[in-house]
């Protein structure tokens, strides 16, 4: 069960919205099911009309108007940012300091975990109340009025309930909401196994990731973008991160991403640097509409992409720490970039994907001579092979597929406390290699589709490697999301790639086709490195192509459909019809509207 907090103002506001048709009609039957007593004793029966919702704001915000009682919060992360920039410290105080009387709190299951009854419901909303100090009955503080509201579940398929409540008690004083959003997780694991829930067991172990908050997803969707700019930036990052050999490499790269980024230098130093924050390029409406960048450090991209943690991969000897302080000091004042020799500006032959085939392989080599209890390592692979998995996407998915769902799995599996993290051994194996290959080889124009089907033969052998490893470890919850990802999104991606290996042997002279439908899965192979030669399957060690073409035999059924499909001759009678791209499961993001 996830929580997600949010402060505000305006009780009516909230209450209104909860029992309002939504931001997309996706509200059905809103009504209460749980509530302080006070509360409750007049509340309505059945569906909420707005006018009942209204009537219930001002019960819930009685004790407030009453004592006339201010509840102030202040947003320590926007101040310091404001200060950073440049900003006197009093103006930047005042800034980040508003009305916060009103709590709200949405409490989310995953889509897999079905509905729960209105009375099981009410039961974990009293609970919940109870651990956050809010209604207590074995307390002497006085409670705080609060409802718990259900109206169907979230865009996701999640069932849920929101939480609505005062920060005022009873009699007059404000509710200590301090650390409420770790308090949050804690009660949520206590309520999980008294009432029999989905145990997280990666908040167990200090090793969830971010859910997405609402004003992120409400920003995606005003700029009609397929994903949040969060999301977005974690993958960008994340393969820049894994292809670099040295931080300088890594800075670069995301500049050349158009990647707006900003050195976090130590106190009182502008040399020093300890940090990074990144943010996307504003639309051109969002510029003229004075919209300013949202800034996401590392750490809240995700726990292994804290500089620290990329520097324990990244080459630090010679003038690799100047390279990168020059390279920072750029970036900070918006200076070009000016090295035109660095690694990132190599064009690679298309051939190297099939080396970096060989490189996984070796790579799911040493996956297998880690310890089965050795988390950190363990930990440490998954956040390298995420960044293989988002540096291919990056290169071949227009919108975020199943390379890119497949970095976002695993990227979970990397998400352990900094006092766990590890510093490799030189000698350790690295995926930086085939990370570099997929983000800058040359596409094929000819028998790229077989190499790419070997790297992802490869890919996904990893994939279910690291599932068996959350398996044994006991993280049941996990193992099952690399397991679907690795069943559903990348089998039917092979299954895509194997087709047009298929096509380009049974005609080798034909042009080459040009990449259709990335966004639903497949890989270019096309156009972007005109006359060059790929790896074709005749070329393929002998194990390697006989492993491939009794693949090949199997799915002959799948070509032989697509290509009559291709070819208009479908027994629809469809004409010029492309295979329709299979659904995919959406990731459930947490708590929704």
């Amino acid at each position: 069960m996830i929580p997600n907090i949010t402060r505000g103002a305006k009780m009516t506001g909230l209450v209104s919205y909860l029992a309002g048709p939504g931001r997309s009609n996706e509200h059905e039957n809103p009504h209460i099911v749980a509530g302080h007593d006070s509360v409750i004793l007049t509340a309505p029966t059945g569906e909420l009309s707005h006018a009942e919702a209204i009537e219930l704001a001002h019960e819930i915000d009685t004790a407030r108007v009453v004592f006339g009682t201010e509840v102030s919060y202040t947003n320590r992360r926007r101040m310091n940012a404001a200060i950073e920039d440049g900003t006197p410290r009093s103006v930047a105080l005042a800034d980040a300091t508003s009305d916060r009387n009103v709590w709200h709190c949405s409490l989310s299951l995953n889509p897999d975990e079905g509905e729960l009854s209105d009375e099981k419901w009410g039961a974990i909303a009293a609970d919940f109340m109870r651990e956050m100090g809010f209604d207590d009955p074995e307390s002497p503080r006085p409670s705080a009025r609060w409802v718990a509201i259900r109206h169907g579940k979230t865009t996701a398929g999640g069932d849920h309930i929101h939480i609505a409540a005062s920060a005022v008690r009873e009699d007059g004083t404000k509710v200590d909401t301090f650390n409420d959003f770790t308090r949050a997780q804690a009660a949520c694991n206590t309520l999980e196994r008294t009432h029999g829930l989905v145990v997280l067991t990666s908040r167990e172990n200090e090793r969830g990731t971010r859910g997405t908050k609402p004003a992120e997803a409400a920003r995606a969707t005003r700029v009609g973008a397929p994903e949040t700019s969060r999301a977005l930036l974690e993958r960008t990052v994340r393969a820049c991160a894994t292809a670099s050999k040295t931080e300088a490499e890594f800075v670069r790269r995301l500049r050349g991403q158009k990647v707006l980024l900003r050195p976090r230098y130590d106190t009182g130093t502008t040399g020093t640097v300890i940090g990074y924050s990144v943010a996307t390029t504003l639309t051109a409406t969002e510029r003229a509409a004075g919209t300013k960048p949202v800034w996401y450090g590392g750490g809240r991209l995700a726990k292994d992409l804290t500089l620290p943690r990329l520097r324990d991969e990244w080459d630090t000897t010679g003038t690799a720490p100047q390279d990168a302080a020059a390279e920072w000091s750029a970036a900070r004042r918006g200076a070009a970039v000016t090295i035109t020799t660095g690694r990132e500006r190599m064009a690679l032959d298309p051939e190297l994907v099939a080396r970096a085939a060989e490189d996984i392989s070796k790579w799911n080599t040493y996956l297998m001579s880690i310890p089965v209890g050795d988390t950190a390592q363990w930990a440490r692979a998954a956040g390298r092979t995420a960044g293989v998995f988002a540096a291919w996407s990056a290169r071949t998915e227009p919108t975020p597929g199943p390379l890119a769902k497949a970095a976002a799995a695993l990227s979970r599996s990397a998400q352990i406390p900094a006092h766990q993290r590890i510093t490799p051994d030189p000698e350790r194996r690295h995926a930086g290699g085939a990370a570099l290959i997929v983000l800058q080889a040359a596409l094929a124009t000819h028998g790229g589709a077989a190499a790419n089907a070997l790297l992802l033969r490869q890919m996904m052998r990893t994939m279910e490697a690291f599932a068996d490893a959350e398996r044994v470890a006991g993280h049941a919850h996990q193992a099952h999301t690399l397991t679907l990802v690795r069943e559903r999104e990348l089998t039917m991606l092979r299954d895509r790639l194997l087709v047009r290996v298929g096509t380009d042997d049974a005609h080798p002279d034909r042009a080459p086709t040009q990449p259709t439908g990335s966004a639903a899965g497949e890989i270019a192979t096309g156009s972007a490195a005109q006359g060059a030669r790929g790896t074709s399957i005749e070329d393929l060690p002998a194990e390697e192509r006989d492993e491939l073409l009794a693949t090949l035999e199997r799915d002959k059924a799948l070509a032989v459909d697509e290509r009559r499909m291709r070819r208009g001759l479908a027994g629809d009678g469809a004409h010029g019809a492309n295979p329709t791209s299979p659904e995919r499961d959406r990731d459930w993001n947490g708590p929704g509207r």
